[in-house]
């Protein structure tokens, strides 16, 4: 019997989230840049000759360890991509919260896929790994690194890994799951026609949005990104950092931080008319003492408030705890 094997699952933030506009097949493009948190959900493999899962942890009440699952899903999909797989029974430690905007359900599926490539000897890179991530859930492929990294189109287009300087940041949810299907229908966007290629104009997201109120920044990404290599030919799109846009004093931290104050998320304002709750959660987060930014991940409902060094946000934190004991807050570090 194999020695049981554990991953962590960590949380993905959108530090920044682009629409670019809506397919013809329904579809969302977007760009966003993203990172991964210190905390997250945690995944064992137990090996074995049948597959399946329990759930445990201080948020895993009231989920269901059944096929619809995510991290069952992520099994299947890999044994259809790679063939037959020794696997087993997986228990999961939920303390992410759920439908959240961080990515709680696609790291759990990343994480078993993680698990299941170390119990059968499948290279990170294998293409059927990558197939079966990308089968599963449109955030699956990008954290099944957890690097930080810009990702395009509806997830499966990927850049390089960025070497971020630490953000510190505090993580607020505040108890109210929120659809993403919800939001991107409270956004507006018209079908367009089909897929924009390279050398042409893509479509205005201010243009397609029927609700004017709905309206959000619409910086590029290449406020603190610019692009290496193109889209042609189904080319993935790598964006490096560059050096003019992190490295101004006092640190490389301040002056991203400051950077991605010139960008956004498209889908706050859909969001906030989702869930109004986001309003009062983004307003208390940028009143904290030291707050640089504050943000919504995804389409809700957690939103993250960045600071200059740890002390800062490990103060905020502890307040807002204080004084909200029934948003889950959590101070970490994005990278």
């Amino acid at each position: 019997m194999s020695a049981a094997l554990t991953t962590r699952a960590r949380a993905k933030v959108n530090l920044s989230l682009k629409v670019l506009g809506r397919r013809a097949d329904g579809y969302h493009e977007l760009e966003s840049l993203v990172a991964f948190a210190g905390v997250g959900d945690e995944l064992t493999l137990e090996p074995g000759l049948e597959l399946g899962l329990s759930i445990g942890g201080p948020l895993g009440g009231g989920l269901e360890a059944d096929e619809r699952n995510l991290v069952l899903r992520a099994a299947r999909a890999l044994a259809d991509e790679a063939g037959p797989l020794r696997w087993g029974r997986f228990h999961l430690v939920k303390r992410l919260p759920v439908a959240s905007g961080i990515g709680g359900g696609s790291a759990d599926a990343a994480g078993a896929l993680r698990l299941l490539a170390r119990l059968n000897g499948i290279a990170r890179g294998e293409p059927a790994l990558l197939r079966a991530a990308a089968r599963v859930g449109a955030d699956v492929p990008v954290c099944l690194d957890s690097r930080a990294r810009v990702m395009a189109g509806i997830g499966e287009r990927l850049g390089e890994p960025l070497h971020l300087p630490p953000l510190f940041a505090v993580l607020v949810n505040p108890g109210v799951p929120v659809e993403t299907a919800a939001v991107f229908r409270a956004l507006g966007l018209q079908p367009a026609l089909p897929a924009v290629h390279e050398g042409q104009a893509k479509p205005s997201l201010r243009a397609q949005r029927s609700n004017p109120e709905a309206a959000a920044l619409d910086a590029p990404l290449d406020c603190f990104a610019e692009p290496v290599l193109g889209l042609a030919e189904g080319k993935t799109r790598v964006l490096a950092m560059t050096r003019s846009s992190v490295g101004a004093a006092p640190g490389p931290t301040t002056g991203l931080i400051a950077a991605l104050a010139e960008s956004g998320n498209d889908l706050e304002a859909p969001a906030r008319r989702v869930a109004p709750v986001l309003g009062e959660v983004l307003a208390v987060l940028a009143a904290l003492p030291g707050c640089r930014l504050a943000r919504m991940s995804g389409s809700g409902a957690t939103c993250f408030a960045l600071f200059d060094d740890c002390r800062a946000s490990a103060a905020a934190a502890k307040a807002l705890q204080k004084s909200r004991p029934g948003w889950w807050v959590k101070p970490t570090v994005l990278r």
